[in-house]
């Protein structure tokens, strides 16, 4: 499944003039930040190659990135580990997506949102797309900036804590960055809350 522009050709033809797509990156992580991402293509003019994040590769991704800013309007926010841990991270990742939406220096009409529910305080009406970033332009170049972005701040966290290897893994649970969840113990960017985490700050 390839995105297309149909989803926001739909919606400016019924009348909103400005739709925006909106994506997370790092849900599923046990290190770092969960980030989100929006994006509103200012006309029918998308990065070639342009398609959901998990499927291009780093070089892809940053040279996309590069062409989605200059021919689109988009924001992004990092919402921390101590937030997640507070309010868990659905609600964390909800939370991301409503801020990214009132980072944009414009004032959306729509908002079509990956996913399968819609952040309850949205500026906005809105619709939830399952596989979002699969279907809309849009939202598959806010899954982008989301990605980019958080994947450019684990890199600098990685400075800090080389042992864990977050500069090749993200902060995802692969079976190095356990392995140095073992040897090392966690790290303040770890969340508390996962799995296998809450054995490792219980002990």
């Amino acid at each position: 499944m390839t995105p297309d522009f149909q989803l926001e050709k739909k919606y400016i033809l019924a009348g909103h003039k400005v739709v925006v797509g909106v994506d997370e990156a790092g849900r599923g992580c046990i290190a770092g930040p969960v980030t989100a991402g929006a994006v509103m293509f200012r006309t029918e003019d998308f990065p070639a190659d342009l398609d959901d994040s998990k499927k291009l590769t780093p070089l892809q991704r940053a040279r996309i990135y590069e062409e989605i800013k200059e021919k689109a309007v988009i924001s992004f926010v990092h919402v921390s580990v101590e937030e997640i841990e507070k309010i868990n991270i659905l609600q964390a990742s909800l939370k991301a997506m409503v801020l990214a939406v009132e980072e944009l220096p414009v004032t959306p009409d729509f908002l079509l949102v990956d996913g399968n529910r819609l952040p309850s305080n949205l500026p906005c009406k809105g619709l939830a797309v399952v596989k979002g970033d699969q279907k809309s332009l849009s939202i598959a170049a806010a899954s982008v900036v989301a990605k980019v972005n958080r994947d450019n701040l684990m890199n600098q966290l990685a400075q800090d804590e080389p042992h864990y290897k977050w500069h090749t893994n993200k902060g995802y649970g692969t079976r190095e960055h356990l392995e140095a969840l073992e040897r090392f113990g966690p790290s303040r960017h770890h969340r508390q809350s996962f799995l296998p985490l809450r054995r490792l700050f219980s002990d």
